[in-house]
């Protein structure tokens, strides 16, 4: 019995501890790749490097942090033709293709990097160019790795290429924390977990010393 309830304390205590941290999800720090569809943005189909899309055109790059294509932050502000491509005429044999570049929130920065403002810019390149070859007309100078993923434009980020992140989850809690568990948390203490866990123990114990009392009564 004595054994049995000494195990049952070990597992109680694990348990109370493993409730104190965050849940954890693997995000990449990357440039995404957008079409504009309409009044929306799609997630594109395939890299820069091989799209060549068509005059009149409107394509977007965002810098941020996601798991995958589903969650992907798309580009911020205006993403109009007409706007960013007016005081660019039309010329012969070539086609004219709008771009918006979003450098994310500083959230989603590499330590000591700060994003520089979104832009847009109107690419006059000739009819069979890429989206890459457009983008690297108006936003020099662009950085790739070995396998044609963009990983800097206009120099940001200055290092690293679709990087590895561990972020804690907060979207997926089936239930808000009461007020004084929040507080507890918010300020550094131990969370409902270990107090759950700790209320456990000490009852286990109790159970523990009474047993043995009664085995030297008997």
């Amino acid at each position: 019995m004595i054994r049995r309830l000494t195990a049952l304390l070990v597992a109680a205590l694990f348990l109370g501890l493993a409730g104190t941290g965050p849940a954890q999800a693997a995000g990449y720090r990357y440039w995404s790749f957008w079409d504009r569809d309409g009044d929306r943005w799609v997630y594109a189909t395939e890299g820069p490097s091989t799209a060549r899309p068509a005059d009149g055109a409107v394509q977007g790059f965002r810098f941020a942090v996601s798991e995958d294509s589903r969650d992907a932050s798309r580009p911020r502000g205006a993403a109009s033709f007409e706007a960013i491509c007016a005081r660019t005429p039309a010329r012969d044999g070539m086609k004219r293709v709008a771009l918006v570049v979003d450098f994310g929130t500083p959230a989603d920065a590499p330590s000591g990097e700060t994003p520089p403002p979104a832009r847009t810019a109107c690419a006059r390149v000739r009819q069979d160019a890429t989206t890459a070859e457009a983008l690297a007309s108006t936003a020099k100078p662009l950085r790739y790795d070995p396998n044609a993923l963009l990983c800097a434009i206009s120099g940001y980020p200055e290092s690293g290429c679709g990087d590895q992140v561990t972020t804690t989850d907060k979207d997926h809690a089936s239930t808000e924390p009461s007020a004084s568990s929040a507080s507890s948390a918010d300020d550094g203490g131990p969370s409902v977990g270990v107090y759950a866990g700790g209320a456990l123990v000490a009852a286990l114990a109790a159970a523990a010393v009474w047993q043995a009392r009664r085995r030297r009564n008997v």
